[in-house]
């Protein structure tokens, strides 16, 4: 048997620091991929933050843009001139009441009753007989103007009671940031299409 040749001390030490170097790199490889996984995970919790912070904002934005147009205020009725069989009035036409309960004017206000008819006369009417048959001065239609605290009542044409029933009124007006809403006979609140020629 022929002994084995172990090489000598400088190949030793070129091996051993070859291992340590390997070794070193594995650990900053180790280390590098678990900062990576951490700055992912900042970054995932940092980008949810923001997404809610960024929600928060347009649900905050979303509220103001519509704080005027909530303190549009409207009352309807129906009413009428004639006694039915049973000895109830017969409704034949719609009484609308409408407040501007914020601290900025409405403008361009308007009043539908259903798709196709508009008021046929309007009035300024005391906000504090707003469903009192008190009525002040005519105004022209549409109302360009309703200051804060204001109130007007419009009225429809006179109809047969199916076309008053099928008929709801709906107010149209336009905000203190220029944007054009909607308030219907139910009390919902949208957004309407812009006034032609605007």
């Amino acid at each position: 048997m022929s002994a084995i040749d172990w090489g000598d001390a400088p190949t030793w030490l070129g091996v051993v620091f070859a291992a340590a170097a390997a070794g070193a790199a594995v650990w900053t490889l180790a280390s590098q991929r678990a900062q990576i996984r951490e700055q992912r995970e900042f970054i995932a919790v940092q980008s949810a933050n923001l997404a809610l912070e960024r929600e928060e904002l347009r649900a905050a934005a979303e509220a103001r843009r519509e704080a005027q147009a909530k303190q549009a205020y409207m009352h309807q009725q129906m009413e009428g001139c004639e006694w039915g069989d049973d000895g109830d009035v017969v409704p034949d036409h719609w009484v609308v009441s409408v407040q501007n309960r914020s601290d900025t004017p409405l403008h361009d206000l308007e009043l539908r009753f259903g798709t196709a008819y508009l008021a046929s006369e309007v009035h300024d009417l005391p906000p504090t007989a707003l469903h009192g048959p008190n009525e002040g001065e005519r105004r022209e239609l549409p109302v360009a103007i309703l200051g804060p605290g204001r109130a007007l009542r419009f009225r429809s044409q006179c109809w047969s009671r199916a076309t008053v029933h099928n008929n709801r009124p709906t107010l149209f007006f336009t905000d203190g940031n220029g944007l054009r809403w909607q308030l219907d006979s139910h009390g919902k609140l949208e957004e309407a299409p812009a006034v032609p020629g605007t």
